[in-house]
Parts: C-alpha cells; structure tokens; sequence
C-alpha cells in the first residue's frame, strides 16, 4: 500500500476510501490544531481514476475524441501525459501505450 491522496474533510476521506479498490487503510494525524486523513491503498490507474487524480476523467473524453477522429486538445493531452509520467514513476506504474 502506498499514500495516494491526502483529505482536510472526515467525510470527503471515507467517501474516497470507499470508491477505491483493493488493500486500503484511512489513516488520521493531527497537526496542531488541524487533523488530516491519509488514504493509503494499492496504487493502480483505476483507483488513481476512481479519486479522479491526475487529470484522468479528462484523459479519458480526450481519448474517446481523438478514437473517433474528432478535435481534441492536443496541448492539455500532452500536459496530462507529462503528469502521468511522474505519477507512473512515483506509483511504479506503466501508463497503457493506447494513452500516449
């Protein structure tokens, strides 16, 4: 298991541990006055989705455009490529060559 996002609000925290899959674990820390939620659970592209990370929910009507030969934005494309690479590297995941 790996931190996948971290929440201010109890609520929104357990909202996002139930939508993931998987091994998972909410954690709370206090810091000062303020208490957060740590949410670990198997880094995967599904999950990474689920809690829309990373721009992905976009990624994917980019990449319904471009399957059915329609405009898309080719810039915020390659921007959330760029993002992707770095959350590949961080999570040891493999970004599926369908959305490059």
């Amino acid at each position: 298991m790996k931190l996948l996002n971290t929440y201010d609000d109890r609520d929104e925290a357990e909202k996002a541990e139930a939508l993931i899959t998987g091994e998972k674990r909410l954690a709370s820390e206090r810091d000062g006055t303020e208490v957060i939620y740590n949410l670990f659970g198997q880094p995967s592209w599904k999950n990474l989705h689920l809690l829309k990370m990373f721009n992905l929910p976009l990624l994917q009507k980019i990449l319904e455009q471009r399957k059915a030969n329609q405009n898309y934005d080719q810039a915020k494309h390659q921007e959330i490529i760029s993002r992707l690479k770095y959350a590949a590297k961080s999570f040891e995941l493999v970004i599926p060559a369908h959305w490059l």
